[in-house]
């Protein structure tokens, strides 16, 4: 794919979604922090379900390790592998606390360092957060880029490389939320909505 299509590749997704954003629901660096960690092989939908009741009770570091790991248990016993969220969610407010004084840290390698938290949890932090111009890769980035010719890649991390080389600076922002957005709407794994998409014409997908 040429630099020419990717830029209308992103100017139409802009155009149809001028300020997108995740659909986790946060206030606070440490809300979409925990949110994220909660979000792995979950919906959003039942993340912000659960972080509604437990963010009303706990929404800081110190206020979640006074709750105690039992207590977190139960508010997000809804979301898959809640135990180990919960025991790492523990780990990670006592390093907040005890390292960073109760702050999320804006720095890769110290935000990779906290329990349950992998590059791809890095970035969507690092961007969503801070506005660093980071790309997390889901499932859904993963397939839309290789799909529509994009940045095609074997696995995550080189799909994200090239589409820190490939996507314009101007929407380097935003991309990751165009892209989960396009991939859990309407590039869909199965059934992707090819008749509804507006960058049909300059996607170089055989099948569509």
């Amino acid at each position: 794919m040429n630099p020419s299509k990717r830029a209308q590749i992103f100017e139409r997704l802009q155009a149809h979604n001028p300020h997108p954003t995740t659909e986790l629901a946060y206030h606070s660096p440490f809300e979409l922090l925990v949110a994220v960690v909660l979000s792995a092989q979950a919906t959003d939908v039942s993340v912000n379900k659960a972080t509604a009741k437990l963010f009303s009770i706990a929404n800081t570091p110190e206020a979640m390790l006074n709750l105690g790991l039992e207590k977190l248990k139960d508010y997000i016993k809804t979301i898959g592998l809640y135990n180990a969220k919960a025991a790492n969610l523990i780990k990670t407010c006592r390093i907040l606390v005890e390292k960073h004084q109760g702050r999320v840290p804006e720095q890769r390698e110290a935000l990779e360092a906290l329990p349950g938290v992998g590059r791809k949890t890095a970035n969507v932090i690092l961007n969503t957060a801070f506005g660093q111009p980071t790309i997390a890769v889901d499932t859904h980035i993963f397939r839309v880029a290789n799909r529509t010719g994009l940045a095609p890649g074997k696995n995550v991390l080189e799909v994200e490389r090239k589409l820190l080389k490939f996507v314009p600076d101007a929407y380097k922002h935003d991309a990751h939320h165009w892209l989960i957005l396009h991939g859990r709407y309407v590039c869909m794994a199965r059934k992707p909505k090819c008749r509804e998409c507006v960058i049909h014409d300059l996607c170089e997908w055989p099948e569509k």
